[in-house]
């Protein structure tokens, strides 16, 4: 599929056809691609858990579904065959920044001016859904409740030093197209061209 085709047709997929795994092949690209993703310093402060199995998702609404608000989350309701969790890790960071060539040596967030580890994180994320769209195949990302991020740590065993930053729907799509043109913000109200106001309409 051409560069353009892709990030055209991608949008949140969410609701899929459960009775088509994913591929081996194609899930193996999803994560090879995600794992090309840049990170600050090339601290490559990340961790994916993937659940390919319907045993594995239905874990994982369990874990994450809030008592009183059970049918709010995504998270709580998604059915589909693959769901991968990315998770960040700020202690790499503060290692790999805390080395001599780059010298932090306190290891302090005080002067990141934004929480990179997350960011990183997220563009690898990215490149996994924008690889899902180039194989055929759909994808939601949505987040997680934060009361139950704990009792998702307990039920997969996941380290205290990673941070889940949201999660990836993955499958066929079950959805019929849709055109969000007309939903999108117009260019002129988030492009600013040489000074904030003054607006970049693309030709």
């Amino acid at each position: 599929m051409e560069f353009q085709d892709v990030i055209r047709q991608r949008r949140m997929v969410r609701h899929y056809d459960t009775d088509r795994p994913v591929p081996p092949d194609v899930l193996d690209r999803i994560l090879h691609n995600g794992l090309r993703a840049p990170s600050a310093g090339f601290s490559q402060g990340w961790a994916f858990l993937v659940l390919d199995d319907p045993a594995g998702v239905a874990r994982f609404r369990a874990a994450v579904r809030p008592a009183d608000d059970p049918d709010g989350w995504f998270a709580a309701r998604v059915e589909a065959p693959l769901v991968i969790v990315p998770h960040s890790n700020k202690d790499a960071y503060l290692d790999r920044y805390a080395q001599p060539d780059k010298g932090y040596t306190d290891r302090s967030d005080a002067w990141w001016p934004a929480p990179y580890w997350d960011i990183d994180t997220g563009f690898a994320a990215l490149q996994m859904m924008l690889t899902v769209v180039d194989a055929g195949l759909g994808a939601c990302f949505f987040g997680l409740p934060a009361g139950r991020i704990g009792a998702f740590r307990a039920e997969f065993g996941v380290p205290p030093e990673f941070s889940p930053i949201g999660a990836i729907s993955i499958g066929y799509s079950d959805e019929p197209p849709r055109d969000l043109r007309d939903r999108r913000r117009p260019a002129a109200e988030v492009l600013h061209r040489g000074q904030w106001g003054q607006p970049l309409t693309p030709g």
